[in-house]
């Protein structure tokens, strides 16, 4: 069993700046991968950042450039820099760890304002 915990979220106006925290415990030898999903009411969960444990990383069109993903593999954790955030990316945040298979963090709300 791998468990995360999720940090970082709030309310920014558009243009801010948030960084996301996620801290796995458990089984994390065998994570593979870390990353970050999100999630609005009615649509499905979609990527927005990923890295693999030898630093490769992927990211939402929508997030390039914005973005950046990294991990502290000393700390077990994850973060998200989110800059020039947009009210489109307003949505619930989701950790996840691919160990191999998929664990998900509980969330944390991510709120831009016009």
């Amino acid at each position: 069993q791998v468990q995360l915990v999720e940090s970082g979220g709030g309310l920014v106006q558009a243009g801010g700046s948030l960084r996301l925290s996620c801290a796995a415990s458990g089984r994390i030898f065998s994570i593979k991968a870390m990353g970050w999903y999100r999630q609005t009411p009615g649509k499905q969960r979609e990527l927005v950042a990923i890295i693999a444990n030898g630093g490769n990383t992927n990211y939402a069109d929508s997030v390039k450039g914005r973005f950046t993903i990294s991990r502290d593999n000393a700390k077990n954790t994850v973060y998200l820099q989110m800059n020039s955030l947009k009210p489109e990316d307003t949505a619930v945040y989701y950790c996840l760890a691919v160990a191999p298979r998929d664990y998900w963090g509980q969330g944390t709300q991510v709120t831009v304002s016009s």
